[in-house]
């Protein structure tokens, strides 16, 4: 049952939907030759999340660099292994289509079949941790810092930090204005970056909000690229926030 919009959501959904605006008119040179936008194609399931796990102050704020292939960008959730969302969070709504997609990464929606490495190891340790989806999202929220997928020509993911420099401008001022309006509504004590290139945006946001009073730390992104994540990341990023006092 979705919960009635409280405040906070509220301010979550307007904040994604000046995203929405802002990112509309922006395009990319090479690499990028194809960008695709879930908080358009995937709106419902998108906003499903903010209203079921949005509400409240949290006290955690962990936030990724942009959707992969077969996670957000097919379910519209941050870190969105399908399995992970539609059983343990119970999210399924419809999904639409980039107006241009590779045919190799067509979007799928609910009905893909391939769970994505970095959301199925994000989210089942906090399975693991906390049981249930509303026990975690009670203290902590996820989010992503850029909502577009961008892949070259031969269906290759290319991530914020590799665009063009004025690419990367016009995207971070959009980026970083979005990032800003979730932690004044969340309000969290705690930012942390999931890989080190969110916790570099989240330092530069604090410094342009002057955020002194908020702690921030980054922990190893999950990616299966990451020879390090492939031994126990689990295990690795339990013990660091445990040490750094998030748990």
């Amino acid at each position: 049952m979705i919960r009635q919009m409280n405040r906070e959501t509220e301010a979550l959904v307007r904040a994604a939907e000046k995203l929405i605006r802002c990112l509309k008119p922006l395009e990319f040179a090479a690499p990028v030759a194809y960008t695709y936008n879930p908080l358009v194609y995937a709106w419902s399931a998108y906003r499903l999340y903010l209203e079921r796990f949005g509400g409240g102050r949290k006290r955690v704020l962990l936030l990724g660099m942009n959707p992969g292939p077969w996670g957000m960008a097919q379910t519209g959730v941050p870190f969105g292994d399908i399995e992970a969302v539609r059983e343990w969070m119970g999210i399924e709504g419809s999904v639409a289509r980039p107006v241009v997609e590779h045919p190799r990464r067509p979007v799928l929606g609910f009905a893909v079949t391939r769970g994505e490495v970095s959301g199925r190891r994000l989210w089942s340790l906090m399975n693991r941790r906390f049981g249930s989806a509303d026990l975690f999202f009670r203290d902590h929220f996820v989010g992503n810092y850029c909502p577009l997928l961008f892949l070259d020509g031969a269906g290759k993911n290319i991530t914020p930090d590799k665009l063009r420099s004025t690419d990367r401008e016009t995207l971070f001022l959009c980026c970083d204005d979005h990032l800003r309006a979730t932690i004044q509504t969340l309000d969290p004590d705690w930012l942390i970056g999931v890989g080190r290139f969110a916790e570099q945006r989240l330092r530069m946001v604090q410094n342009m909000l002057s955020l002194t009073e908020r702690k921030i730390a980054g922990i190893l992104h999950p990616s299966p690229a990451s020879p390090a994540a492939n031994r126990d990341w689990a295990a690795r990023t339990t013990e660091q926030l445990i040490s750094l006092g998030v748990w």
